[in-house]
């Protein structure tokens, strides 16, 4: 009985460097990011902030709960240490009490905004923390404005501690921070070095 003949099957050859990498990935079935980690150059979509690698801002999420968390412990002004007694009406009352802060009895308004701009901070940074460890895209706008409040919210409760400062002008400041790095962190990386020459007046093209 004739046996049936077969041609002789050969592995195919790896790709080629050059413009034929890609295909030579798709054809063995390789995801293309590993074309990148072969040394082919990276898709536009991530370029900029898109292109950073989620451990790393997972870490530098973490860094910022704890320097929140540190900020909201070190009330500016410390705490009063004994009871202040006043009289009322011919009877002794406590004015402060000893443990409560003294900047929210002396400066109450000021006092909130510190507390806000640190429980906010605090909160935004584990948002961002549990969002990419539940795999959201880096780019999100999730994890993108998580990030931001998060990290202008360090510089609010920053210049809140601070004496003789007007706290509308801290509030301005703030604003100002969180667009900027809004601004940064959004914007595809020739938009933003577009915005930036127009907003410093040094178009190259003038």
């Amino acid at each position: 009985m004739d046996q049936q003949q077969y041609p002789t099957m050969y592995p195919s050859a790896p790709p080629t460097p050059g413009s034929n990498m890609e295909a030579g990935l798709v054809a063995t079935g390789l995801p293309v990011r590993r074309q990148q980690q072969l040394g082919g150059a990276a898709p536009d979509s991530r370029d900029g902030w898109a292109g950073n690698d989620p451990n790393t801002l997972i870490v530098v999420a973490t860094l910022i709960t704890a320097l929140n968390f540190l900020l909201g412990l070190s009330m500016p002004g410390g705490y009063w240490q004994t009871d202040q007694i006043v009289s009322d009406a011919g009877s002794m009352v406590p004015r402060y009490r000893a443990g409560d802060p003294i900047m929210r009895d002396l400066h109450r308004p000021r006092y909130w905004v510190f507390r806000g701009a640190s429980w906010v901070g605090v909160a935004s940074s584990m948002v961002m923390t549990l969002s990419l460890l539940v795999r959201m895209p880096v780019g999100s706008r999730h994890v993108l404005w998580s990030f931001a409040v998060a990290y202008s919210s360090l510089v609010l409760t920053f210049i809140v501690s601070q004496s003789r400062t007007h706290l509308s002008l801290d509030i301005i400041i703030w604003v100002a921070v969180l667009a900027l790095i809004w601004l940064v962190i959004s914007l595809h990386p020739d938009h933003r070095a577009r915005v930036i020459r127009v907003l410093f007046c040094c178009d190259r093209d003038n």
